[in-house]
């Protein structure tokens, strides 16, 4: 509603259509799990897969090979030409940050080509916000997703946005099944993030980080002890974030 009390129309379509984007998602999701069961496949990654891919459609006969396609078989698929590898910006079809989990599953799907972007994404919305977006529901699947561009993707500089992220997500409804669901190669990926993240607050934290000649002994002292409680809360943290994500 806009400030003399009048409807915001525009907002109201597009809450609509976010609405109904993540409903015909969660239908077609479910679907697909159904399937998988009926087909009894044999692992999970192949049932894993067979959901994640619920967006595809299949080709009809008159989009045979030598001819050509006038249907996209996959909607999540853009252009991508020209794209360089180096490149982390976040791409111009996004010209707002999501604010509901259908906006995300849309641009993470459709825009975010590289695992490079999809990192630029995850520090720029923040665990504050990525805790709201998917305070009801994360997705099947994203969570090993995340996973696994953090863990490509952290450096130094990101390590305390991270770890924001990691919690914020580790708050979210049914965390602990989508740990459970979480594939061999995704498990890989959550235990080499944490070494990363481990590796990196050790450097961090080394004795000689903060001291400098311009400093005094006292203030040197007084920083230590300082940095030192600041040490052992974020080492508690790690902890606990380690057994949520079952990581030993």
């Amino acid at each position: 509603m806009e400030a003399d009390g009048a409807l915001d129309l525009g907002a109201l379509h597009r809450e609509l259509r976010a609405a109904l984007a993540a409903d015909e998602k969660h239908a077609r999701e479910d679907e697909a799990k159904f399937r998988a069961v009926r087909q009894r496949v044999a692992s999970y990654e192949e049932f894993r897969d067979i959901v994640l891919a619920s967006h595809l459609k299949p080709l009809e006969k008159k989009d045979k090979m030598g001819n050509k396609r006038n249907v996209l078989w996959n909607p999540c698929a853009g252009h991508t030409k020209g794209q360089q590898a180096g490149d982390v910006e976040i791409p111009q079809e996004l010209d707002q940050l999501p604010g509901t989990s259908a906006e995300f599953y849309r641009d993470w799907r459709r825009c975010l080509k590289s695992g490079k972007e999809k990192y630029q994404l995850l520090l720029k919305l923040e665990g504050k916000a990525l805790g709201r977006i998917f305070q009801a529901d994360l997705g099947f699947g994203l969570l090993g997703e995340f996973l696994a561009v953090l863990a490509e993707n952290i450096c130094h500089e990101d390590r305390d946005a991270v770890l924001q992220i990691l919690q914020s997500l580790s708050g979210t409804k049914r965390f602990g099944l989508n740990v459970d669901l979480l594939s061999e190669s995704e498990k890989e990926s959550t235990r080499d993030l944490f070494r990363k993240l481990q590796s990196m607050s050790r450097d961090y934290w080394t004795p000689g980080h903060f001291s400098g000649p311009a400093i005094c002994k006292a203030e040197r002292e007084a920083h230590l002890t300082d940095t030192s409680l600041q040490k052992e809360a974020e080492e508690r943290i790690m902890m606990e974030l380690m057994k949520c994500y079952l990581v030993s």
